[in-house]
């Protein structure tokens, strides 16, 4: 008797497996063998993991488990990211909702830190946890934290080392402004959207009084700040005024008319205003002209005291109505139509984002991008899919001096302290920074406000994780052996915010690439193809798939916090309709094994529940089958490979080199969809299914060296499948393992440790002969099995087989297999039929030139048969007709999608139709 349970309930093992390897230790390198490294995208601290961290994380983990049966000595590095912006964000989020009247500005930058501290500890236990459910076998005892003290330190070493290099500089320059946060942020931050907006046609008088030009704008509210207008130098409607001024409504300036070749003189009137403080482009033209930069807005983008005083103190938009209403009142304003235009919005608040003019600390980026470019076109670190070196190489040749400081408090504080006069110094701390300027201890200094960006810290991860810049701890931490790491799993999405970044850190840093691979995901969508999200409602959280939620429960979790309630009400409808009994429990494995087949080399991933339904069934097919083992090798033990008695035997055993050949292959290609599709098929349809039905012939004949040989080489099979399985399905196989193993004479212990399946274990295995029989005893049997349940024989009854025709590998092979023919079928005689022999009435096949006749006599009642037969053929063909005569009368005004329904209408009535006549022409 087996000690398995009877069901597959992943809920009664899979936890205790996991607390059982993390407290034996399995996880942590074992500094023998080649290493192995694999880096953690750190997750940041602001909440949950959601279904894009299940998939990466599962990949990761399916390569560092099976390298770690491969005898790697692996290393996956955990850790989470403080995750400036969003994480103030959220903190400034619960305070609100916790309606005491706290907020980030009442508590202070030492308050705020504190409470922030507080949610940190929240939610990173919180994704630990997370990600031991999903199995995740990395070594947790090196977690880093990207604010811990050593992460802390070599972020500072960073800073000063660049400082001294002169690629860090501080300068007041146009930065992406987000009046929300009330901070800096980077380009790839900014997402422009198509909108509907206007175009203005502004009259500016020539100060002379001579005249006027036209101007066009999409933001009349910044004309405030305007320092000049602009032409173009080969525009001969112009070329007199170059030089010139004109007087700037609204206010008391002139400005001067100049000559560039940025103007596009067919846009508008071919006459621009040039505001260098609030677009990008004019900061650029006001460098080339050395024009005055005038900043009008606040940090929280309201009119400043730059502007006249009647516009202070508005808000953006409001000041643009007053300005606007002014113009009119002057009769400056010509015209105004509808116009598309790109917004800039910040991608957290969805705010327009203004081009701010404000001090920021920039890292040079030309050197350091042409290094970074140079290191992946040499191939020593590789894109996989390798298209992703296009949009790589397009943004580093491309690249802008990067904005590294931010307005926020929760972060790397700047390294930097000023005195009264504004002077700066920079160094590890205020003591090193003193002395490296030879300050005495009476001058005051006051530390940067302003604290590094995210990706700042988040770019030394390959070696700040490893002990940087400490030679003690880059000594005991392995950063010789584990730096540079094998492959970062990691979506495309962040190939510029942070996968360049490292490339180009690691190298001006250690000298060093920081991994050789990088493997691009796609991004997980729902099964749609949307995009899943809070607003949508169409997020899934891996645990509940994992263990389950109730519909109630989903539908809170959907629709707790959304302020908008016909949003909610249409949120929680969508649910109860595609979960109308909640989430049923799927465990780990059917999950990971989803993503695994959904894994291909393309961006976008549809997520199906259905899929993640047939996987949990799959996973029960295999407990069920290892159940089937078990009972029939019941006091049954054996060592070592199986020396095959049966053809069957022969035919699993070449199937299974063959499928560990594949397995290798695809896992060294990342193809984790490849990899899975072919150990699906081979375990469901193959061992599963087949070998499990044809080891019964054996296992219950006479022939005892047979049954002994077939229990052996199914326990074989089945370690193997298990070990081949295990990096995608770690826990259902330990679980099944620790119970087959004992059988084949292998100490407890784990199959994580186990050697992964090579192909050189089958070197030597010649079972062509027997696979190529066996696929026609398949062909054979799946064959008949049809013939069968078309006959609607019942399971139970024994049918006669009569073959004709046939050629002597047929005659050879039936003689052959003729007792597992008789077995899996259910026959109680075969008999070759002479030729010119007329047969008896028979459902007939054709098997290659063999054909087989299974005598209706006894089975069926015939006259009833064709009588049932003649009915339903005439209904049939009436609705075939109907159909027909349906078609012909369509219009062209007919919809196409109607036309097509019809005519798929007809194809299966004519298929019906032509497979009852087969029927009826059996039966005579």
């Amino acid at each position: 008797m087996t000690d398995l349970a009877s069901s597959y309930d992943p809920k009664s093992f899979e936890s205790r497996l996991y607390a059982q390897w993390e407290a034996a230790g399995y996880f942590t390198p074992s500094g023998k063998g080649e290493p192995y490294t694999v880096l953690l995208p750190p997750p940041n601290v602001t909440g949950t993991l959601h279904m894009g961290h299940a998939f990466q994380h599962t990949l990761m983990d399916a390569l560092v488990r099976y390298h770690r049966m491969r005898g790697y000595d692996t290393l996956w590095q955990m850790g989470t990211d403080h995750a400036g912006i969003a994480t103030e964000m959220v903190v400034s989020r619960n305070l609100a909702l916790e309606g005491n009247g706290e907020t980030r500005d009442s508590l202070g930058r030492d308050g705020f830190i504190a409470k922030v501290w507080e949610w940190k500890a929240q939610s990173g236990d919180t994704i630990e946890r997370q990600m031991r459910r999903m199995g995740a076998s990395g070594d947790w005892s090196r977690s880093t934290f990207t604010m811990d003290d050593d992460a802390s330190k070599a972020v500072i070493e960073a800073f000063v080392r660049w400082h001294q290099q002169g690629l860090i500089y501080r300068g007041q320059r146009l930065v992406n402004w987000d009046p929300v946060l009330k901070t800096a942020i980077s380009d790839l931050e900014v997402e422009n959207v198509e909108e509907d907006g206007f175009l203005w046609s502004i009259e500016y008088p020539l100060a002379d009084g001579s005249g006027s030009l036209v101007v066009a704008t999409t933001r009349p509210e910044t004309m405030l700040g305007d320092t000049a207008v602009m032409v173009h130098p080969e525009d001969e409607r112009y070329a007199h005024l170059i030089g010139r001024t004109v007087k700037l409504p609204l206010t008391e300036r002139e400005i001067p008319i100049i000559a560039d070749d940025y103007v596009d003189r067919e846009f508008g009137t071919g006459v621009v205003k040039v505001t260098p403080a609030h677009d990008f482009n004019d900061y650029q033209v006001g460098l080339r002209h050395n024009l005055p930069l005038i900043n009008l807005l606040t940090p929280t983008a309201a009119i400043n005291e730059n502007a006249p005083e009647k516009y202070r103190g508005l808000d953006r938009y409001e000041a643009r109505k007053v300005v606007l209403a002014d113009l009119e009142d002057l009769g400056l304003l010509v015209e105004t139509k509808p116009h598309k235009l790109q917004v800039p919005r910040g991608d957290r608040t969805n705010q327009v984002i203004e081009p701010y003019l404000t001090d920021q600390w920039f890292v040079k980026m030309d050197g350091l991008a042409k290094r970074g470019l140079e290191l992946v076109e040499s191939g020593k670190v590789k894109f996989v899919p390798p298209n992703w070196i296009t949009p790589y190489r397009h943004w580093m040749e491309n690249i802008q001096d990067w904005c590294i400081s931010r307005q926020l408090w929760w972060g790397h504080r700047i390294p930097a302290w000023f005195d009264e006069a504004g002077t700066c110094y920079v160094g590890r701390d205020e003591a090193e920074a003193r002395a490296k300027a030879g300050l005495s201890a009476d001058v005051a200094l006051t530390q940067d406000s302003d604290v590094l960006e995210t990706w700042f810290s988040s770019q030394l991860w390959p070696f700040s994780t490893m002990g940087w810049p400490d030679t003690q701890a880059m000594a005991a931490r392995g950063f010789d052996r584990y730096l540079p790491s094998s492959v970062l799993v990691t979506g495309f999405d962040i190939i510029f915010f942070w996968v360049a970044r490292m490339v180009m850190a690691t190298d001006s840093f250690v000298g060093q690439v920081p991994f050789r691979d990088v493997y691009m995901t796609g991004l997980i969508r729902d099964k749609d193809g949307q995009k899943m999200s809070k607003s949508k409602g169409n997020v899934l959280d891996p645990l509940d798939i994992i263990d389950g939620i109730s519909l109630e429960d989903l539908v809170a979790k959907r629709t707790g916090g959304l302020m908008q309630p016909k949003m909610a009400e249409k949120i929680e409808k969508a649910t109860r309709k595609e979960f109308p009994d909640g989430i049923v429990p799927h465990g780990a494995d059917a999950l990971r094994f989803t993503i695994a087949a959904l894994a291909t080399h393309g961006r976008d991933i549809k997520f199906d529940m259905g899929r993640a339904e047939g996987y949990k069934n799959f996973c029960n097919k295999l407990w069920n089958a290892t159940r089937f083992v078990l009972m029939n090798t019941d006091g049954f033990t054996a060592s070592g490979a199986p020396q095959p008695k049966t053809d069957a035997e022969r035919w699993i055993l070449s199937r299974l080199a063959k499928v560990t050949a594949e397995a290798g292959t695809q896992f060294a290609a990342y193809r984790f969809d490849l990899l899975s599709q072919a150990l699906y098929e081979f375990a469901w349809n193959e061992f599963c299914d087949w070998f499990v039905e044809l080891a019964k012939p054996a296992l219950n004949g006479g022939d005892a060296a047979a049954a002994d040989s077939t229990r052996h080489t199914l326990l074989y099979v089945l370690e193997s499948l298990l070990r081949l399985l295990h990096p995608l399905t770690p826990f259902v196989t330990e679980e099944l393992w620790q119970q087959v193993a004992p059988k084949l004479g292998i100490d407890g212990g784990t199959v994580s440790l186990r050697p992964y399946p090579v192909s050189s274990d089958f070197a030597g295995q010649d079972y062509a002969q027997a696979e190529a029989d066996v696929e026609w005893l398949k062909t054979m049997v799946s064959t008949l099995r049809r013939v069968r349940s078309e006959l609607n024989v019942s399971p139970g009854k024994t049918v006669r087989l009569l073959l004709q025709d046939g050629n002597p590998q047929d005659r050879a092979r039936i003689a052959r297999f003729a007792s597992s023919l008789s077995f899996l079928l259910k026959l109680d005689d075969i008999a070759w039929l002479d030729a010119g022999t007329d047969a008896p009435a028979s459902a007939a096949a054709v098997v290659g030139e063999l054909k087989l006749l299974v005598p209706l006599e006894g089975l069926v009642d015939l006259d009833a048969e064709r009588a049932r037969l003649d009915k339903e053929i005439a209904r049939v063909a009436g609705e075939k007709d109907k159909s027909e005569a349906k078609l012909a009368k369509f219009t062209d005004k007919v919809p196409p999608a109607v036309v097509e329904q019809e005519r798929q209408r007809l194809v299966d009535w004519s298929n019906q139709l032509a497979a009852l006549h087969g029927q009826r022409a059996k039966l005579g």
